[in-house]
């Protein structure tokens, strides 16, 4: 089952219990209940507990919304800084170069093939990929500049692989789910009494009251997969990508997502 298929069902599954709920309700009131009067204290406690789930649901989206932001940013920078070290390596003689680009090659091919879906599976990076980035460093380490162009050169190198080590390591802490289990159960606690409070508000079953309140809970429903699905950088629908190293290396990898 597709995830956007499980959302249509939870939303739509969202939507018929609160119908069939304020239905039941209709039909179990009292002859003697009064359902054209809600007290005002039951106005203002729905109200309030709407906008403190609003302002905590807000908190949410921006947090994964920024997760995923990080990561798309680290991404960039590791398959950029890859480039370089491939442009870079053009000053090297050609046995030399020849060896750097194809470390190089040989760890994007790597990330894009065998560790996305790794990180997709196990919410972390892999040894291998480690192994693979080591051996770029040090065949770029080991070998002394011949000429001051190469002594130039050999620096900027050592930093972007650096920098590659550095977003790589980045990459490995955004994978896998972000938020806490704790924030979890209060989103959907929340999103519990909040919608249980539309019944306090003894709405009856006109077309255009069940309307509103399936909307509501279909909309509680969606902000909630939303948010689960952000929160995964990597492993869910809405994901990072490795378009960014297809970009840069158009001749490699088969594209894993």
């Amino acid at each position: 089952m597709s995830e956007w298929l499980a959302l249509a069902i939870a939303m739509l599954a969202a939507c018929a219990v609160v119908v069939a709920v304020v239905l039941l309700r209709h039909r179990r009131a009292g002859e003697d209940e009064d359902t054209d009067e809600t007290p005002d204290v039951i106005e203002y406690m729905t109200m309030m507990i709407g906008v403190v789930y609003a302002i905590v649901l807000g908190l949410a989206i921006a947090g994964v919304w920024e997760t995923r932001g990080a990561a798309q940013d680290d991404v960039f920078r590791e398959a950029q800084a890859l480039h370089e070290v491939s442009a870079r390596a053009q000053i090297y003689p050609v046995e030399f170069r020849d060896k750097v680009r194809a470390d190089v090659d040989a760890y994007v091919s790597y990330v894009v093939d065998v560790e996305w879906s790794y990180m997709r599976e196990n919410g972390e990076i892999s040894d291998r990929g480690t192994e693979l980035l080591d051996k770029l460093r040090t065949d770029v380490a080991t070998r002394p500049p011949a000429t001051d162009l190469e002594a130039q050169a050999y620096q900027p190198i050592l930093d972007r692989i650096s920098v590659v080590d550095d977003a790589r390591n980045a990459r490995g802490q955004n994978a896998g789910p972000s938020m806490p289990g704790v924030v979890w159960f209060g989103l959907i606690v929340g999103a519990v009494v909040t919608v249980g409070m539309v019944f306090f508000l003894q709405i009856r079953r006109s077309p255009r009251e069940l309307i509103l309140a399936g909307a509501f809970s279909a909309l509680i429903a969606f902000l909630l997969f939303l948010i689960w699905d952000f929160d995964d950088p990597f492993g869910r629908s809405v994901s990072v990508t490795t378009q960014t190293f297809t970009d840069l290396f158009p001749t490699l990898g088969g594209g894993s997502g």
